[in-house]
């Protein structure tokens, strides 16, 4: 079983444009993922067009969510949260 995974710097920066281009998605469904509180733009001394490299991984299980489960952003949103939540408690049993 091959593993595999992202790393990232946690303070890497994305542009929505790339973003897009990342999950071969359009612009609106960014602003969509946006509207829904899934993903959060940056705020660089007002200018708000920048998002946190995460913002990729997060945006990829929301495609799969709604491709192969028929998922509305909504419930993208709670199963995303639940995810993380999941990866946590996780992580906090290997320090164990």
């Amino acid at each position: 079983m091959a593993v595999t995974g992202m790393i990232f710097d946690e303070t890497a920066e994305i542009t929505v444009v790339e973003l897009c281009a990342a999950c071969s998605v359009d612009q609106q469904m960014i602003k969509d993922l946006i509207a829904e509180g899934i993903l959060e733009l940056i705020d660089n001394g007002g200018e708000k067009t920048r998002l946190p490299y995460s913002s990729v991984r997060r945006t990829h299980t929301v495609v799969h969510l709604q491709r192969d489960l028929g998922v509305n952003l909504a419930g993208a949103a709670l199963a995303l949260e639940l995810l993380e939540r999941i990866e946590h408690l996780r992580a906090r049993l290997r320090q164990r």
